[in-house]
């Protein structure tokens, strides 16, 4: 979670510099190593990215640990990112770097809490 949280403050520094496609990276990652972070819970970890949002939707997700609608946040931040990253004509706009933003500190904060409550019900048990 630090390295998502890192992530996170990282896009909103880029955003407040102009830098909106370094901020919409910044952003996805926080989002990917958020997922990485649950995932970890049950051992999985992997080395490509479709590897861990597939592994986090089959067993988070579709289990119904975390809202469906979910799923459209990861997939759009990913999809942005690669326009970003790989689209040389590509211009990211200061609005949806702050949707991404937005995004990404809603879902990190989810998984904060989802990590929370999961700590807490372990040491119950």
């Amino acid at each position: 979670m630090e390295r998502a949280k890192e992530d996170l403050e990282a896009a909103r520094v880029n955003h407040s510099s102009g830098l909106f496609k370094a901020a919409i990276n910044r952003s996805y990652y926080a989002i990917f190593h958020s997922i990485r972070a649950v995932n970890i819970l049950d051992g999985f970890d992997a080395s490509k990215h479709s590897s861990v949002i597939a592994h986090f939707n089959q067993y988070y997700v579709h289990t119904g640990e975390f809202d469906r609608g979910i799923y459209k946040i990861i997939d759009g931040a990913y999809r942005i990112r690669e326009k970003c990253d790989y689209s040389d004509f590509f211009l990211a706009s200061k609005e949806e770097s702050a949707v991404q933003i937005e995004h990404a500190e809603a879902f990190v904060k989810t998984v904060e809490m989802y990590i929370s409550k999961n700590d807490k019900e372990k040491q119950s048990d």
